[in-house]
């Protein structure tokens, strides 16, 4: 059995490029979101006015902000923000979908309080669906430019799995699977903090070698706390572990990227987010993922240097220079 159509929750940047996408393999593709324009522009025009303005969309992808709608499709695919997703599944649970309904999250991050990831949030709210994520190096510029790219389809259920790597292909976009989902998507999140330290280097004029070095070990400490947090070591070293890091933390295409490089050049988190005009995960994922980290006592000391710069008030270059000073360790200390 494959999929016929797909409902897509938001339509934002990622959601406009994973519906040009989809909708190849698909007879309709219907995208719900929360403005009436957007949503009349799509049926009317093909097109997105406010993200990705320049892909055009299929004829078979439709709009609506009805969230209800959503509940005809087989396959719903969650792109809306981390912070969207409870209230977004609380919304689609009161239309009532089918047990079969499968579920796809595509958003990065950690809930702030609970520690959820989002396919927790899923389950806790639909817990008869089947539900899988999908994750990568996919900035949504390049996707719906038809550039090249992989993903990765986290799920637990084998043949669901190989029913949406067949929805995911496409002759520039190729589709991997793992059974690893909590790793998967803690790769995802942690990611878009290093991300913004990256920014933050690139900023101050660091160079080449103190963002390649910071990276590096940012993927060590990604892979010691993700472990701890429940995923599996070589989950980090695929492609929602070190793919989407190497993605995020150069391209100009990240959102956490240029927020970090706004900070490094001396503007405040309030006017580098702003700057940006969309969300970037990683300025909340912050909070939560350093929260994280202390609920298990993980030793991070990157992602304590971003907390301390974006919640303490601690000047960028002495966050960076205090993390270049620490005590000497070997370089595969587990605790290094």
């Amino acid at each position: 059995m494959v999929f016929d159509s797909a409902a897509i929750l938001g339509t934002g940047s990622f959601g406009t490029a994973l519906a040009r996408l989809v909708a190849g393999n698909l007879g309709h593709v219907e995208m719900i979101g929360r403005d009436p324009e957007v949503a009349e522009s799509i049926r009317s025009q093909h097109r997105n006015p406010r993200y990705l303005t320049d892909v055009t969309l299929p004829e078979n992808v439709t709009a609506s902000c009805e969230i209800a709608r959503a509940a005809a499709h087989p396959l719903i695919i969650f792109s809306v923000p981390t912070s969207a997703t409870r209230a977004t599944a609380a919304s689609l649970a009161e239309a009532g979908l089918p047990d079969s309904t499968v579920l796809l999250s595509c958003a990065k991050g950690i809930e702030r309080g609970s520690g959820d990831r989002m396919s927790d949030i899923l389950r806790e709210v639909f817990p008869h669906h089947p539900i899988a994520v999908l994750s990568g190096p996919n900035h949504a510029e390049e996707i719906g430019a038809g550039l090249a790219t992989c993903a990765v389809i986290g799920c637990t259920d084998a043949p669901l799995a190989s029913r949406l790597q067949q929805l995911f292909t496409a002759p520039h976009f190729r589709s991997y699977t793992n059974d690893d989902i909590a790793g998967i998507e803690l790769g995802g999140a942690i990611k878009n903090v290093y991300a913004i330290a990256a920014g933050i280097a690139a900023g101050l004029g660091l160079g080449d070698n103190a963002i390649a070095a910071l990276v590096t070990r940012a993927l060590a400490e990604m892979t010691r706390l993700g472990t701890q947090l429940g995923g599996r070591m070589e989950t980090f070293a695929g492609l929602s572990g070190v793919g989407d890091l190497i993605a995020t933390c150069y391209s100009e295409h990240s959102r956490n990227h240029r927020v970090g490089k706004a900070l490094g050049m001396g503007q405040s988190l309030s006017d580098a987010v702003a700057s940006i005009g969309m969300v970037a995960e990683g300025v909340p994922n912050t909070l939560s993922i350093h929260e994280a980290a202390r609920r298990v006592g993980a030793r991070t000391p990157i992602i304590d240097a971003v907390h301390a710069i974006l919640y303490q008030n601690m000047p960028a270059a002495r966050a960076l220079s205090e993390l270049l000073n620490r005590d000497p360790r070997p370089e595969t200390d587990s605790q290094s």
